[in-house]
């Protein structure tokens, strides 16, 4: 009998609470600004027009097809100058640094690294100017692995 009286107090209050509930919000809409008007929007006649004639815009930029060899290239050649110079080469060469680990001990001096590199850079440079051009870049350039055929058919 008790839970039946406790249910019915229960109810009561919920019931309580949802009518204040329902009054402050209806207090709050009252007291609610009026919604804005909608802009008329103007008819089709009244919209200005443009007659472009003759204005002719800027040409869009052309976009070149780079070859293999020169994307290769620009991604040594940091600042764009057209040359590679000693430390453009050395600053992209962390790759060659992991492959030069001959004995497989995880262990390479930077010094051993920078003396591999030098000397692929001096072996590439033909004329001796300390600058790689495209030509002398190419000669850098990682030989293609031979694939083996997946099957003797």
């Amino acid at each position: 009998m008790s839970r039946l009286v406790l249910g019915g107090v229960l109810a009561l209050i919920l019931v309580g609470i949802g009518v204040f509930w329902w009054q402050g919000r209806a207090a709050v809409e009252e007291g609610a600004p009026p919604p804005m008007a909608q802009p008329e929007r103007p008819s089709p006649e009244d919209l200005p027009t443009a007659n472009a004639g003759e204005l002719k815009g800027p040409a869009p930029p052309q976009a070149t097809e780079l070859t293999r060899e020169e994307q290769r290239f620009f991604r040594y050649d940091r600042n764009r100058d057209r040359r590679i110079t000693r430390n453009e080469m050395l600053s992209t060469r962390s790759d060659a640094f992991r492959k030069l680990d001959r004995d497989g001990n995880n262990l390479l001096d930077f010094e051993e690294w920078a003396v591999a590199t030098v000397e692929r850079f001096e072996k590439a440079d033909g004329n001796g100017d300390r600058e790689l051009d495209m030509g002398e870049f190419a000669k850098t350039a990682p030989k293609a692995a031979r694939r083996k055929p997946s099957c003797r058919c």
